[in-house]
């Protein structure tokens, strides 16, 4: 049983996002540590990328500060094994895009993210029919590429995900980019009920939500709830955001467990 699998043997799940390297290196290492020891079931380490297109503007910025900071791939990883050696024992998912592991080499890539201690990889831009080198390169590994779907992925490339899919499903609750909502998409009940429909794998969603409150309607309905850009905003502009970290996880594991 991978550290996946056994995230999901409570449910449902609090997953924040958080990009290694901001503000800086050493306070996202602690922030991930604070979120993983306070709540978090299951972290999202995201990988600075100059051109994320599936990003609001919240995560945008997030990434530009890291890269001036000089975040690259490599300190990312070394960053997750330090998060290891501190005794985070939750998944650590790496979220990023394509070209970023293409110019690393994927058989690189996915040799030294395992070696470092990731569980698994989401990357919004590599669609199904163009994933198998990289599915290729991680043969040996127990480390899924999580799959996305959205609110406008029709029923026979639903189908073709869920045959495919590994770890859990990622569902896009709203067609556009990552960011804060006031309010949940109108029929996300019948959505996760559409994709459960193809697959037995745990379905998470994520984009927009943005307070403990729609965290834990969501929960209601899904096994799994994705907080990127409100934890992103809340914790990168603090004052403290390590201390901040600690509390917001503390408040979505007792929203979602209602403790």
């Amino acid at each position: 049983m991978t550290r996946i699998d056994e995230a999901f043997e409570k449910k449902p799940i609090f997953m924040p996002y958080y990009p290694i390297g901001y503000p800086d290196l050493e306070t996202s290492i602690g922030v991930i540590e604070a979120l993983a020891k306070n709540g978090a079931s299951l972290i999202e380490s995201g990988l600075s990328f100059s051109d994320p297109l599936a990003d609001g503007p919240v995560i945008q910025k997030a990434m530009q500060v890291a890269m001036e900071k000089g975040i690259t791939v490599q300190k990312s990883l070394q960053a997750v094994a330090e998060l290891r050696r501190r005794g985070v024992t939750i998944p650590l998912v790496l979220m990023g895009y394509y070209n970023l592991m293409l110019a690393y080499g994927l058989e690189n890539f996915t040799r030294a993210a395992h070696a470092a201690g990731a569980d698994g990889y989401i990357i919004p831009d590599l669609p199904l029919e163009e994933a198998g080198e990289f599915e290729r390169a991680l043969t040996g590994f127990e480390q899924p590429l999580i799959r996305m779907v959205a609110p406008t992925t029709p029923p026979e490339r639903l189908a073709s995900i869920g045959r495919k899919a590994q770890g859990f499903i990622y569902l896009v609750s709203v067609t556009g980019v990552t960011g804060a909502r006031q309010s949940m998409a109108e029929g996300l009940a019948d959505l996760v009920a559409r994709v459960r429909q193809h697959t037995p794998l745990p379905v998470c969603v994520g984009f927009g939500i943005s307070t403990p409150a729609q965290a834990r309607s969501v929960a209601e309905i899904a096994d799994g709830v994705i907080v990127g850009s409100a934890c992103v905003k809340m914790i990168g502009e603090s004052e403290d955001p390590i201390d901040t970290a600690k509390r917001f996880a503390a408040e979505y594991r007792s929203a979602l467990y209602q403790e």
